[in-house]
């Protein structure tokens, strides 16, 4: 191997064990000197595994370090015995011939996907990349902890212990080794490793949904996980304690289920072990200020005076990261100086973690950088959770654009895909504290309400008719801030307003699959307030929505006929409507399919007296819905038609997508096999153009039980299992869907043995959810 890296030009940087960290000044040289290795060694027994990644290292005393050098080891860590990787960046100065396009990957430095290539044609196991996790891409690389995460990462491999809490103050790194910890151990939990971030909440009844969320579940995490292996993280935990005894029965009810928590307290429930996370050590420390130094400023060399300072920061990860951004400006020296007094002064004082004290002078001293203006707006900042946009720091808080960007560029504010403004946990605390200091925390936190108020009412228009997507995304984003809206309205018993909110949020809970915090919210603010207004009667429609996805149909029509009766007392001609079609449906869900009719049909044309088109659209399915049920498919047929043409006519592909895949389900029951693929292929792309996923997915299980009926048993079953995990993740679909897919499988085990099933199973649960879309097209391509 040193023979070939010497005729490349390969310096020889590290040598571990059995590994090599070789330098090479071309890509071309790299692969030239691997495909050497490669072919001295192929008569042998040793199968090396090896990858070239292109890069830019920096060195210390210690060799090469940076985001690049991990990044190279952690696509050699991803493959096989004989098995060459290529990065794309190391891909795109080759030439492409011999290489093997992988796919993107997660790699577990949890860092942004990596498109991977293999040099060569073999066929090699998977890569040990990340799989089934929500897991996010932190702002910065892991550094160091080598032996904190081998420790962690030991407690979780352990039998014993199912519940295991990273304990320790704020900023001391506890959620980027919980990431890393859960990243690393990933192999061992084959259903998933998710996170569940819990800063922004307050209600601990919301720790169980927000998993749920988490995990994609509708009927609840335990309903979902049952006995699957997966792992949970629960970070910033510390606000919610008293959920701790639902993580308990939680576990309880899955026997293959792990909680990993974060947390400044710790849960004292049975079974809890727990992890205090250390500071950095000392070597550790350095590297990661060294790390964010670089990225303030390129030029930047260390000096003795960097292990003095980080010495005096205790190399706590935060303290280091909010020193380091200051060395634009001052030099290590200059920053020991200067950082020390406030250290010194604050330092004093009992009972409170010294780390903790550390830190928040550390936060202290950069918060005294700040101008009155930053000061300011750093303070009023902490009214957001989840942080924000501009043009709502604008609104609310009266941003600066530039102001905004100063405090970035002291790293007490963040920036986020592309254009969101947020601070970690610790520090929005700490701005929070100034807020309360300053006695405009009140006003302030009523500005942010107020603007989420109209917000949420002016998207209602768009959420309730053919084209929401825009909005959904706009109110999943600032979800953390309705949230809070709704907590300050009812902390300030203003009722009316609790009400209008909780009412304009109703489809959107519906649409993203909140149902029960959904339900919950409605309820509580209908019984907080009973005067007779359209607010009210909006949210009692939103409860019986709620009601009914939560298969509680008996309190959904309760609800429905409430809000009949109140629309028709306020003479609300839309909410009657509605209604009426609301109660048709649950008639429907009730097998009273014949007593359905005349109240869809009432308020079908409620609708269109009132020129609603989307809403009569979308009643005139319901109808047709009634007719399948009672068995008058061809009646059903001829208005889904209709209905189909009218919404081509208004452009209105939302209706489109549903009213093409139910035609479809209609000629499969009456044996046409050929139209209903017919309609799918014509249905499909149509979906994918609208680019909302669960109608998406739903139409793909169509597409799946039409070829099982086609007597395609295979690729349905491929079909089916790639289907699996995103009806997971969209909350299942509907009823129906599951009572679909059911009778899909049936069909599919009449077809096919036990052997061919489950191959056929397993290699549809290996696509992703892109690929289970390629191959609905390119079956529905060959059955033309």
């Amino acid at each position: 191997m040193r023979e070939a890296f010497a005729r490349q030009g390969g310096v020889e940087v590290d040598t571990q064990g059995d590994a090599f960290f070789v330098a090479f000044p071309t890509a071309p040289g790299a692969l030239a000197a691997v495909t050497e290795i490669l072919e001295g060694l192929s008569t042998g027994p040793i199968r090396l595994r090896m990858a070239i990644h292109t890069g830019t290292p920096h060195m210390t005393e210690e060799g090469y370090v940076g985001v690049d050098v991990h990044r190279a080891a952690r696509i050699a860590a991803s493959g096989h015995g004989g098995q060459v990787l290529v990065s794309a960046a190391t891909a795109a100065l080759l030439a492409s011939e011999g290489l093997r396009d992988l796919g993107e990957h997660r790699l577990k430095d949890l860092s942004a996907p990596e498109r991977i290539y293999q040099l060569g044609e073999g066929d090699f196991a998977p890569l040990k990349t990340l799989y089934r996790t929500n897991l996010p891409v932190p702002a910065t690389p892991f550094v160091g902890r080598e032996q904190e995460l081998a420790e962690v990462t030991g407690l979780l491999g352990r039998a014993d212990v199912r519940l295991l809490t990273l304990a320790g103050p704020g900023g001391t790194g506890k959620t980027r080794l919980a990431l890393q910890a859960a990243a690393a151990s990933a192999e061992a939990y084959p259903d998933g490793v998710f996170w569940v971030p819990l800063a922004p909440l307050q209600d601990p009844e919301l720790v169980l949904e927000e998993a749920a969320q988490a995990l994609g579940a509708r009927d609840g995490p335990a309903e979902h996980v049952g006995d699957k292996r997966l792992l949970l993280l629960l970070d910033n935990f510390e606000r919610l304690v008293e959920a701790s005894v639902g993580l308990s029965e939680l576990l309880a009810a899955c026997p293959s289920l792990e909680l990993l928590v974060t947390s400044r307290e710790l849960l004292r429930v049975p079974g809890e072990h727990v992890y205090s996370v250390p500071p950095l050590e000392p070597l550790d420390g350095e590297e990661l200020f060294a790390a964010h130094a670089l990225a303030a400023r390129s030029d930047f060399v260390a000096t003795p005076a960097v292990s003095e300072l980080c010495a005096r920061l205790e190399h706590l990860p935060l303290a280091l990261e909010l020193a380091a951004a200051r060395v634009r400006v001052l030099s290590p020296e200059q920053l020991v100086e200067r950082l020390s007094k406030r250290l010194d002064l604050l330092r004093a004082g009992r009972g409170v973690d010294p780390r903790q004290q550390t830190l928040r002078a550390t936060i202290e001293w950069s918060h005294e950088l700040l101008d009155a203006d930053e000061r300011q707006l750093f303070a009023r900042l902490s009214v957001f959770r989840g942080g924000c946009m501009l043009e709502t720091a604008e609104a609310v808080c009266d941003a600066d654009l530039d102001t905004l960007e100063s405090i970035v560029d002291k790293s007490l504010l963040r920036v986020r895909e592309g254009d969101r403004f947020w601070m970690l946990e610790t520090i929005r605390e700490y701005a929070e504290e100034r807020l309360a200091e300053s006695g405009d925390d009140e006003r302030l936190r009523r500005r942010h309400a107020d603007h989420f108020l109209a917000l949420a009412e002016e998207s209602d228009p768009a959420i309730a008719g053919p084209d929401p997507g825009d909005w959904i995304a706009r109110l999943e984003r600032d979800y953390d801030n309705l949230r809070a809206a709704l907590d300050f309205f009812e902390a300030q018993g203003e009722t009316e307003a609790t009400l209008r909110l909780a009412a304009v949020l109703r489809t959107f809970w519906y649409l993203r699959g909140h149902v029960p915090e959904g339900r919950r919210r409605l309820e509580a603010a209908l019984a907080a307030d009973e005067r007779p207004t359209l607010a009210r009667a909006r949210a009692l429609s939103g409860a019986s929505t709620m009601a009914s996805m939560s298969g509680d149909v008996p309190a959904a029509k309760r609800r429905a006929e409430e809000a009949l009766a109140l629309a028709r007392e306020l003479a609300d001609a839309w909410g009657v409507a509605e209604a009426l079609w609301t109660l048709g449906y649950l008639l429907v869900e009730e097998g009273r399919s014949e007593e359905a009719q005349p109240l869809i049909e009432d308020g079908l044309r409620r609708f269109e007296e009132l020129g609603d088109d989307h809403h009569a659209l979308l009643a005139t399915r319901t109808l047709a819905f009634a007719y399948t049920e009672t068995g008058d498919l061809e009646r059903a047929r001829v208005l889904h038609e209709e209905n189909l043409e009218r919404a081509r006519a208004l452009g209105n592909m939302q209706v489109q997508v549903p009213t093409l895949g139910a035609l479809a389900m209609v000629a499969v029951e009456q044996g046409r096999f050929d139209d209903a693929l017919s309609l799918l292929r014509e249905n499909v792309p149509i979906a994918i153009a609208v680019g909302n996923r669960a109608p998406l997915a739903v139409n793909l299980c169509r597409v799946a039980h039409a070829f099982a009926a086609a007597g395609r048993a295979d690729a349905a079953a491929r079909l089916l299992a790639a289907l699996e995990e995103p009806l997971v993740e969209i909350g299942g679909g509907g009823p129906w869907v599951t009572v679909m897919n059911e009778q899909t499988l049936g069909l599919v085990r009449g077809r096919l043995d036990n052997d061919a099933l489950a191959a056929a199973r397993e290699q549809g649960r290996a696509l992703s959810f892109d690929d289970a879309v390629e191959l609905a097209l390119a079956e529905l391509g060959q059955a033309e």
